[in-house]
């Protein structure tokens, strides 16, 4: 049995939830696999009524759970994720980025991913005011890099495509901190002579991103800059409703959409599910993985494949120019489960 805790969010979260709990349902029912659900909340919502964006009962499920999944929530999202990726110690940021039939993306060929350092940089929060200047202090350390970049190269030989790795950084204006990133990225790739490997600057990987996006197999960056170039290489291949992402680390791992709550549509029925879907295909990978069960790579496997179908059955929900709804949309991805 899988204990799996699902944050179900502010704005759309509720509802791509449901979504996703669909799937998980008939995974229990059809698939083979044992699932036990467990709904918590964090974000907005529950601040305003306890106090806490991540309450103490809502952490201690997690803990005790095997994987946990996350829906969007609001302006509180700060205290949740960042939060929870610095208690479980989540380094590995990964965000693949694929061209699905009948999205918007630039190539039809594109297949990559992003690893993400997760831990540090500009994101530790280390800000200060002096005078009338504010100064922020950018950390980035040889252990967080050599681990992440580790995790790049591993992804890379397990993906088997390109078996490429691309450091992204900007060392030659930032030659200590980058150029400690560079290094320490350059020292594990003589582990892996097997598998290409290359510098870039990160100005000019956004510009490839849009020029060439098919060449890049994996990149691996620091903390804001795998923000950033994430983003954009999900604009590249459709939009963020396409976008999965994990947050790893050596013992557990969460997974999310990387979109925001879009308290806009919420209610409506409109938004589209499949970011949070293909976070659980991910689950079910690091599932497998972490344990050796071949059962939840065919799951993850029978998720992707049956996305794929839906997609390129024409099915798009309202906020991407269909007329599914969000529950509408989970039902056909079901339908092509069982």
């Amino acid at each position: 049995m899988y204990r799996i805790s699902l944050i179900t969010g502010d704005g759309i979260g509720p509802e791509i939830s449901d979504a996703v709990v669909g799937i998980l349902e008939a995974i229990n029912d059809n698939l083979g696999l044992n699932l036990e659900i467990k709904k918590l909340e964090a974000g907005d919502a529950v601040l305003k009524k306890t106090g806490k964006a991540l309450p103490d009962s809502t952490l201690d499920t997690i803990k005790k759970s095997d994987a946990c999944l996350k829906a969007p929530v609001g302006e509180s999202a700060a205290d949740v994720i960042v939060v929870l990726r610095r208690i479980l110690d989540l380094y590995a940021n990964i965000r693949p980025a694929k061209s699905y039939p009948n999205m918007p993306a630039l190539k039809e060929n594109i297949d990559l991913v992003i690893v993400r350092e997760n831990t540090e940089d500009l994101y530790t929060g280390m800000e200060f005011d002096i005078g009338d200047s504010a100064i922020a202090m950018r950390t980035i350390s040889q252990n967080a890099s050599r681990r992440i970049a580790r995790y790049a190269f591993k992804t890379a030989s397990q993906r088997n495509r390109q078996r490429k790795v691309t450091c992204v950084h900007k060392s030659n204006v930032m030659r200590k901190t980058d150029g400690l990133f560079a290094r320490s990225c350059q020292e594990i790739a003589k582990e892996y002579a097997d598998i290409a490997f290359e510098h870039m600057y990160v100005d000019a990987c956004a510009m490839n991103l849009i020029r060439q996006p098919e060449s890049f197999d994996v990149i691996v960056t620091t903390n804001l800059f795998g923000d950033i170039l994430s983003d954009e290489a999900a604009q590249v291949v459709g939009g963020l409703g396409m976008a999965p992402a994990a947050n790893i680390g050596d013992n557990f791992a969460l997974f999310e959409p990387v979109h925001g709550a879009a308290f806009d549509i919420a209610g409506k029925q409109a938004a589209n599910p499949s970011s949070f879907i293909l976070s659980a295909k991910m689950m079910f990978e690091w599932l497998g993985m972490k344990n050796g069960d071949d059962k939840c790579y065919a799951v993850a496997k029978k998720i992707e494949d049956a996305v794929y179908g839906v997609v390129k059955d024409g099915t798009k929900t309202k906020d991407i120019g269909g007329n599914k709804t969000t529950r509408e949309f989970s039902q056909q991805v079901i339908s092509k489960l069982t």
